[in-house]
Parts: structure tokens; sequence; C-alpha cells
């Protein structure tokens, strides 16, 4: 279940209010499992480790942002703006990422098992440095 304190905060000014609220909670569990972010600004947000299952991320700006570690299985990134994103050791199974724009995103050890990737804006390099077989899951 969301965490409805941390979904406010990141609906403020995401630079300033949840940027900083981070790097002053870095050992509090980022749990936003669920939420309605569709079309949000959250370019740069430090997303890292969060848990975003279920998520609705589609057309938001998440360019730049670190989404390192996080969780988002099943997530619905269609259309999201994700170039530059650090999407390392993510966990993106069965996420929907079509249509998204991943130029430049570190992908690197991803899982991207069963990840819709139809018009989505990502290099076979890229997806080499990715995992998306299902084994180990």
């Amino acid at each position: 279940m969301a965490n409805q304190q941390q979904l406010d905060l990141l609906k403020q000014e995401v630079a300033t209010a949840w940027n900083m609220w981070r790097e002053e909670h870095p050992g509090t569990a980022i749990e936003l499992n669920g939420v309605d972010l569709s079309e949000a600004n959250l370019g740069e947000v430090n997303l890292a480790g969060a848990d975003l299952s279920f998520a609705n991320l589609s057309r938001a700006d998440l360019n730049h942002a670190n989404l390192n570690r996080a969780v988002l299985v099943r997530a619905n990134l269609s259309g999201a703006e994700l170039a530059g994103a650090d999407l390392s050791y993510a966990v993106l199974r069965e996420a929907d990422l079509a249509g998204a724009d991943l130029s430049n995103a570190d992908v690197r050890e991803a899982r991207l098992d069963w990840a819709l990737l139809e018009g989505a804006l990502i290099t076979p390099e890229q997806l080499s440095q990715a995992r998306v077989g299902s084994d180990d899951l």
C-alpha cells in the first residue's frame, strides 16, 4: 500500500522538497505501489529503491530520474520520458514501456522480463545490458 505522506511530498516541487527529503532520510523505504503519477513532472527525481509496483507513470517526465534498484513490476510507463534515467538493477517485470523514451537511459542489469517495449526508444546495445530472461526471478 502506498505511503500517502510520501506521495504528497513527491507531488510538490521535486528538485527541492522530495530530493532534499530523500537526502535527509536515506534509509526510509519508499512505498508508492499503485499510485497514479501519470503525466507528472518528475524529472531528476530520486526514486532509487522505491516500490512503484503497479504504479501509473504513463506519459510522466522521468528524464534523468534515479530509479536505480526501483521495483516497477507491472508499472505503466507507456509514453513516459526516461531519457538519461538510471534504471540500473531496476525490476521492470511485466511493465508497460510502450512508446517510452529510454534514450541514453542506464538499463544495466535491469529486469525486463515480459516487459512491453513496442515503440519504445531503446537501442539493441541497451537491451544487451539488461536482463530479459525469466531465470532467477
